[in-house]
């Protein structure tokens, strides 16, 4: 095997093994749910709805088609294995730095200055974003794209392949339908031009024959443009900040700042953090501290452009494809993230490690002392990696790290809450929602889910306050009007709880949880036919749901109101929702009992309802097994079960807390 084929082979495997405790990893709470573990359409796997949804969606404000698809991929061959959603992710960050390793040799020729660049790129701390979280598939994928892209183009710089030009617009077009942020490709391969392929660089460190280079590049423009506009599209309804929200003074301050924390980082990457706050003020002295270290690193670069070429290449890669992201059209709540980095950091990467090459060279270093001092610097990234990908195994020890190496995280703290929500610890995330309050009074996300947990302290009154409070400051969040419709339902005002529920509905069309629970409402008075309609438009909204089929089954079959009644259809709706549960649900095979009883199905009544009996008593479920007794006894007795909807149904389900973007 020739050393290159073998150095791209200790590549890929190193950063697989690197990556391999992702393995053990769920979904978080942050956007993989969104992406996966709550979307139904890309959990169907590969289909031809789902392949024209992904064409034509800008779900989770982004348009990355070819990311849907390979989340869609995913599931088809994995189902919602996470860890195995993360390993796919370790997979393609893997072969990500070989072909960064045989772009860089076919660049410049150097092929342990080329193998380093690229360890240091695969094996530094500030990856583990991008690789270890399901959500940011967009990353790894799209820069797998991009670089082949380069190396396509690379050869018809060269070679004058017809071929090769169309296979780097291909690629690049892929990598665009994966993720926007590599819409300054084209930039980046007229610097390419400049050096190391010195199609546009003069003597002098100059330029020259710029004019066909551009005009070259004129098709990779157009679909950067169209995706920049298509990108602009699909964020601007929810995600991007307006000038009067985010000013354009703090834009460009927290552009520098940021800019400068970037190259911190990847020179010392401690206190990495899922999320980084965006500041509504700026410490304008650091900002023009930044401000000077940019400024200076560029007046060098360019002073030495004749002799080291590669620092001025490496340092526009830098700034060039952080420009997307650095915060000038600002979408979303981040000043900064670490898989932002991803890409950029190849160009800090190549202009340090060439540099650091010549300036030994000027030394006459010896190489085994090169050797050892990059062996150090890589097994020291790597210790950093290990660290790092331990905080990302769930969603406590991520946003618990989050919380303690930032300042003032009103995000984190909301997604702390929620995390502790889920491990029973309602106190301290009650805790962390006063907390994210502090912060950012104005988050209607901190009110919705402190609201949940005060109603079921029972502190009714404080709950519909801090409800209204969410929904003054986001009348147009669903999730909330539910909350609050459920909280209605509980204190008995039913015409309160409906509008909430119906407003949710208009809010949110697609979603089955407002006509569910507006049934529940509906039964709570009586509207028992109305009711029906509900949980039919529930269940046809979720196939893959019991919850609605049961109760609609429930209520066909016995309701005391026997213009509601229906056997037959009670039976259909009952053993369809029994097959989703899986048969392992006591409540859905009581309601199947009941559907059998209304059938005159008698002997199957007796049955399931003692197969549900035997399940309630596994469960320590004592109230359900005392009724389902109740109920047997009828059923051997040749009798139906009858009941009053509006006594059976409970108030409905809150939807849950909600994380924060």
């Amino acid at each position: 095997m020739s050393r290159p084929r073998l150095i791209c082979l200790l590549l890929a495997l190193t950063t697989l093994l690197l990556y391999l405790p992702v393995r053990r990893h769920g979904f978080i709470l942050y956007d993989d749910g969104d992406y996966v573990a709550q979307n139904p359409i890309v959990q169907a796997g590969l289909t031809w709805a789902g392949a024209k949804w992904a064409f034509t969606t800008w779900h989770a404000s982004n348009w990355h088609p070819l990311t849907w698809l390979s989340h869609m991929a995913d599931c088809e061959c994995f189902g919602l294995d996470a860890g195995a959603h993360h390993l796919v992710n370790a997979a393609w960050h893997a072969a990500n730095a070989a072909l960064l390793f045989v772009l860089l040799l076919r660049l410049t020729g150097a092929t342990w200055s080329s193998a380093l660049v690229a360890a240091l790129f695969a094996w530094h701390p500030l990856r583990v974003e991008s690789v270890a979280w399901v959500a940011e598939r967009k990353d790894v994928l799209s820069s797998f794209f991009a670089l082949l892209s380069l190396l396509a183009y690379t050869r018809f710089a060269r070679q004058k392949s017809r071929r090769d030009y169309i296979l780097a617009l291909l690629f690049f077009a892929l990598g665009l339908l994966a993720k926007p942020m590599i819409v300054t490709l084209p930039g980046l391969l007229l610097l390419l031009d400049w050096w190391p392929l010195n199609r546009a660089r003069s003597a002098d460190g100059g330029l020259r024959n710029l004019k066909p280079l551009l005009l070259e590049k004129i098709p990779f423009f157009v679909l950067s443009a169209a995706s920049c506009v298509v990108t602009f599209l699909a964020q601007r309804a929810v995600a991007v900040l307006s000038v009067d929200q985010y000013p354009m003074s703090l834009r460009l301050g927290n552009a520098l700042l940021s800019a400068a924390r970037y190259l911190l980082k990847i020179v010392w990457p401690l206190n990495l953090s899922v999320m980084y706050p965006l500041p509504d003020h700026l410490p304008w002295g650091s900002v023009a501290a930044a401000g000077g270290v940019l400024a200076a690193i560029s007046w060098l670069v360019w002073r030495v452009r004749r002799r080291q070429p590669y620092l001025l290449a490496g340092w526009l890669w830098f700034l060039g494809t952080l420009v997307p992201v650095i915060g000038l059209v600002q979408a979303g709540q981040q000043a900064m993230a670490d898989r932002y980095s991803y890409f950029p950091c190849i160009g800090i990467f190549l202009a340090v490690t060439l540099g650091l090459r010549d300036l030994a060279g000027h030394f006459k270093v010896k190489g085994a002392l090169l050797a050892t001092v990059a062996a150090l610097g890589l097994a020291a990234n790597i210790g950093l990696t290990e660290n790092q990908l331990g905080y990302w195994q769930d969603d406590l020890s991520l946003f618990g790290h989050a919380v303690k190496v930032t300042t003032d995280n009103a995000a984190a703290q909301i997604n702390l809450g929620t995390a502790l929500e889920a491990a029973g610890e309602p106190v301290p995330a009650q805790a962390c929602y006063r907390e994210a309050l502090r912060i950012m009074p104005n988050s209607a996300r901190a009110h919705n889910n402190l609201a949940n947990l005060l109603d079921t302290a029972g502190q009714t009154d404080a709950a519909l306050a801090e409800y209204q409070a969410a929904l003054r400051l986001n009348p147009d969040a669903p999730l909330t009007h539910c909350n609050l419709g459920t909280l209605f339902v509980k204190l008995g005002r039913f015409e309160e709880a409906r509008a909430q529920y119906q407003e949710a509905a208009r809010l949110q069309p697609d979603d089955w949880r407002p006509d569910y629970l507006l049934g529940k409402a509906c039964l709570r008075q009586g509207r028992y036919v109305e009711a029906v309609a509900q949980f039919r438009k529930a269940a046809a909204r979720n196939p893959e749901g019991f919850e609605p089929l049961a109760f609609l089954a429930r209520t066909l079959a016995a309701c005391d109101d026997a213009t509601v009644r229906n056997g037959a259809q009670a039976v259909a709706a009952a053993e369809q929702a029994n097959e989703l549960a899986g048969g392992q649900q006591p409540f859905v095979l009581d309601v199947l009992a009941m559907a059998y009883a209304e059938a005159g199905r008698f002997a199957d009544a007796r049955q399931t309802a003692a197969k549900a009996l035997d399940m309630a008593n596994a469960a320590n479920l004592p109230d359900m097994a005392d009724g389902l007794r109740r109920r047997l006894q009828l059923y051997q007795a040749g009798q139906p079960f009858r009941e009053s909807p509006a006594n059976a149904a409970a108030p409905g389900t809150r939807p849950g807390p909600r994380a924060a973007p």
